[in-house]
């Protein structure tokens, strides 16, 4: 394609196209200095020092908080802050993660003398495998790519996509090293959906007051009244204050559609479910709503260690 005529959309288009083509490229350039490179993080008993400059050093701030968001305490620090006292917080039992593009960026190799001479191993990132930064490296990743996605082919966007894209297969292959759950994941993003869902139970959500119980013995025809008060779609059976079954605004429908004008000849335990499903207080909303789609459930019951109600908890109160 002629570039002179190009609109701005294609030279959008074919930046996508440069890029994904590039981080493609790198599936060949993993190689045994890749599991060497995950084996120690995994086995580092302190942290790991993401470090860089310029674009490579935001790219390594990313690849830090993806590492330290997945089970691995990483921070990135940058090599200049080295020289005004930041070495300080790099420990024998670290592994410095090294970023470069050409791996002959000078403030990043003038760090390096130091982290060798306290013998922290290093993970030297470049795509020049014949840089100085790739001969003292513990292991060294290739992250060459064979042009830039800039027209001008400077400044750095396939190789920075690079960079992030090897920094994330770093970070998904430890997670299944470490087996990695994503309970652990929730743990580390208390704020977000996910950590929502995965940390809020039951109690958190379930409604407590104005439940619709039903003593078994009552009457349909009186039942639907105080189902239809409840607006949960549902009434609790009782019998002396412990659970023995369950009605549904669906089982009151079938049950007319059943008996038709001998249905308020019938109470409310010829319908229940007598085996409801039921959960704990402390139950997580993710393991809730597990049970609500394996048994095509709307609602279970909170429940105490004797069967006694608690609240309720519905579909609608999962969607958090």
């Amino acid at each position: 394609m002629n570039q002179s005529t190009m609109t701005a959309r294609e030279y959008g288009i074919q930046c996508i196209l440069d890029e994904a083509e590039a981080v493609r490229g790198l599936a060949s350039q993993l190689d045994e200095h890749f599991d060497e490179a995950v084996e120690l993080i995994y086995r580092c008993k302190g942290k790991i020092i993401v470090t860089g400059v310029g674009k490579s050093g935001h790219i390594g701030a990313k690849i830090a908080a993806t590492l330290s968001s997945t089970g691995t305490p990483s921070f990135f620090i940058n090599p200049l802050d080295v020289y005004h006292g930041d070495l300080g917080v790099i420990t024998p039992d670290d592994v410095v993660l090294a970023i470069s593009n050409s791996g002959l960026t000078d403030e990043l190799l003038r760090f390096i003398p130091m982290v060798l001479h306290m013998q922290v191993p290093i993970i030297g990132m470049s795509g020049n495998p014949e840089s100085l930064l790739a001969k003292y490296s513990t292991c060294h990743l290739n992250v060459h790519v064979e042009k830039e996605a800039c027209p001008l082919n400077l400044a750095p966007t396939s190789s920075t996509m690079a960079q992030l894209a090897v920094g994330d297969a770093l970070a998904v292959a430890l997670i299944e090293k470490r087996h990695f759950r994503p309970q652990d994941f929730a743990q580390f993003h208390p704020g977000g959906e996910l950590g929502k869902r995965l940390l809020t139970t039951a109690q958190d959500v379930m409604r407590s007051d104005d439940m619709p119980v039903l003593p078994p013995e009552m009457h349909l025809g009186e039942a639907i009244i105080l189902v239809s008060k409840g607006k949960l779609g549902l009434g609790v059976a009782e019998r002396e204050g412990r659970i023995v079954g369950l009605i549904t605004d669906g089982d009151i429908r079938r049950a007319m559609e059943r008996w038709q004008s001998r249905f308020f000849d019938h109470t409310v335990e010829d319908i229940m479910t007598r085996t409801p499903k039921t959960v704990s207080p402390q139950t997580k909303i993710t393991e809730i709503q597990r049970i609500m789609q394996e048994h095509k459930v709307h609602s279970v019951l909170v429940v105490d260690d004797d069967y006694r109600l608690l609240g309720v908890v519905d579909h609608y109160s999962c969607m958090i």
